[in-house]
């Protein structure tokens, strides 16, 4: 912590009153896009932008050059330079678990290798050996050289982790899914309601599945409990094929064929009969939610191949050069997160919808709400004192264009105000025709049809001339001026995907740096593990019982009743 300046209030800076006098000034003279667009024929021009695979349209948010320009002043008032500059350098920006802050370094390429040493080790070294052992080991894997006790190849794979060790993952995988090649399935567990792994082994043959357990520690409960499931369901089935027998041997050899871990425990992996020469560990700076692209992302590599996943790697890459070295003024990734900020705090809006045009994009939102809200959902600056603002946004959203028969009424009409980011892309692996009409271009027409709608809105005058009735026309009336951002790429690759996970992962640090926030840390979800761990004896237990509160009392005895 002593080499980490206490955050800058930016609630108490010129910057921050400029942009409430700035915004107020809008209040008074109206916002209006339509008129926006009309006297600035260079807009959209001013608010595109480029990365390696990406195109950004911001021009349809509520922000003209003043706003910007202030924004761009407050990112320099609170250092986030400075700051962005330090997390790349491996300075312990995780104040409350004295850790550097280091996922950039996942991806950095091999002649990276001695440029930055933190803590006496090698980052990019350590990375690269772990991924050596992973490629090599998903090579085996895919080619059928590893296999099952019965001499039989891998055709599933089995992946139990949870937060972290599987929203990343499953969500990479789904959307990446034309780039399996292998013939082998992946299938991912997370959930501790016995439902889940219930459902995830059905139709799977013991013989032909390869278990991952994700866990750092190996120590987490509701992935440890869902291994030992996974153990128990694996080895029951072999010996009812008659592959193996009640021999502790037997059974070590199973276990050894079939199971690997990623941890950094060897002890545990040991314990549980893992052989630790199939264990890929990781770093205390690398958060859970940062950590698709590390060993993490086993499963991904034996899926689409290491080829791939190096493409991968380079979109994160990529992306953290662009928003290192590009001014704020210029930096779509920066403005991103300022024009966040600007909603959050200015407009008061509590939520954010990210509405992917691409089904197999379809996680892509739970994703984010993780990685945004566990980094941003704080009450406290990272020297302990309490923000000063509102901090974070409810990030929420599903592929379009189901969610347009579904919430996007509120979005539209509702009374609340939600910024929205349209993603979507001009090809799909999947082209097809409805007579002559393409498919995708229909589908793309929704997209653009959406941001247009919700940006220009459609007044009383122009329902009118439609022939409605009045008493019809106020609820036919759509105000416009509903901010979105349009992100739009060639195609849902793995360069593209890296690149749009890192650049809301910088997004995050961005919002984080103005609110003060260590966004690195995750204590709130602690509490409820711990008191689990108390309450669930009292089941069971009277002793424990008698401990409890006047509710849970109830909800247990309720629980005892009715349980069959």
């Amino acid at each position: 912590m002593a080499d980490i300046p206490a955050p800058i209030d930016a609630t108490k800076t010129p910057e921050w009153k400029a942009l409430q006098e700035h915004y107020d000034h809008l209040q008074d003279v109206g916002i209006s896009l339509k008129q926006w667009f009309a006297s600035d024929p260079q807009r959209v021009d001013k608010l595109s932008f480029d990365t390696s695979d990406l195109h950004f349209d911001l021009s349809k948010n509520l922000v003209d050059d003043q706003t910007v320009k202030l924004l761009v002043g407050l990112a320099k008032a609170v250092h986030l330079e400075e700051r962005r500059d330090a997390m790349y350098r491996g300075v312990h920006i995780n104040t409350t678990e004295d850790r550097a802050v280091l996922h950039t370094a996942l991806r950095r390429p091999k002649s990276d290798v001695g440029k930055y040493v933190v803590d006496g080790q090698d980052t990019v070294a350590d990375v690269h050996e772990v991924l050596d052992r992973m490629y090599a080991f998903a090579k085996r894997v895919r080619s059928g050289e590893w296999k099952g006790v019965t001499g039989k190849p891998i055709k599933n794979v089995m992946s139990i982790g949870i937060g972290g060790s599987d929203l990343g993952p499953v969500m990479v995988y789904e959307a990446l899914k034309p780039y399996a090649d292998a013939g082998i399935s992946v299938r991912y567990v997370s959930n501790i309601d016995p439902n889940d792994m219930a459902e995830k082994v059905k139709g799977l043959d013991p013989e032909t599945t390869l278990v991952i357990i994700v866990s750092k520690t190996f120590t987490t409960l509701e992935t440890l409990t869902n291994a030992r499931e996974a153990r128990a369901w694996l080895l029951a089935g072999l010996k009812a094929q008659g592959a193996i027998d009640d021999s502790d041997d037997s059974v070590a050899e199973a276990i050894r064929h079939h199971f690997v871990a990623v941890s950094t425990n060897a002890e545990k992996v040991a314990e549980f009969g893992i052989d630790t020469q199939n264990m890929f560990g990781f770093w205390n700076w690398v958060g859970g939610r940062y950590s698709v692209d590390a060993a993490v992302g086993l499963s991904l590599i034996i899926a689409f191949g290491p080829e791939r996943f190096q493409e991968f790697l380079a979109g994160f890459h990529d992306l953290d050069e662009y928003f290192a070295n590009t001014p704020l003024e210029k930096n779509v990734v920066a403005l991103m997160g300022l024009i966040n900020v600007w909603y959050v705090n200015f407009f008061h809006a509590a939520s954010h919808a990210v509405l992917p045009y691409d089904q197999y994009l379809h996680r892509f939102p739970a994703y984010l709400q993780q990685l945004t809200m566990e980094s941003n959902g704080k009450s406290v600056r990272w020297d302990g004192t309490p923000v000063t603002s509102d901090t974070g946004e409810i990030f929420w959203g599903e592929p379009g264009t189901n969610g347009q028969h579904a919430f996007y009424q509120l979005i539209h009409q509702g009374t609340r105000l939600v910024p929205a980011d349209f993603i979507a892309f001009a090809n799909t692996p999947n082209p097809t025709k409805d007579g002559e009409q393409d498919v995708h271009e229909l589908f793309l027409g929704n997209f653009l049809a959406q941001t247009k709608a919700l940006a220009f809105g459609k007044t009383a005058d122009e329902v009118r001339a439609e022939g409605t009735p009045e008493w019809m026309v106020p609820a036919r009336v759509f105000t416009g001026n509903r901010p979105t951002t349009s992100i739009f790429g060639e195609a849902l690759t793995p360069h593209a995907l890296g690149e749009l996970i890192a650049l809301y992962e910088h997004i995050t640090f961005v919002e984080g740096t103005v609110w003060g926030l260590d966004s690195y840390d995750q204590w709130g979800v602690e509490l409820g593990k711990q008191l689990a761990k108390q309450i669930t004896p009292a089941f069971h237990d009277d002793q424990a019982l008698a401990g409890q509160d006047a509710s849970t009392k109830a909800l247990i005895a309720y629980y005892r009743a009715h349980r069959k």
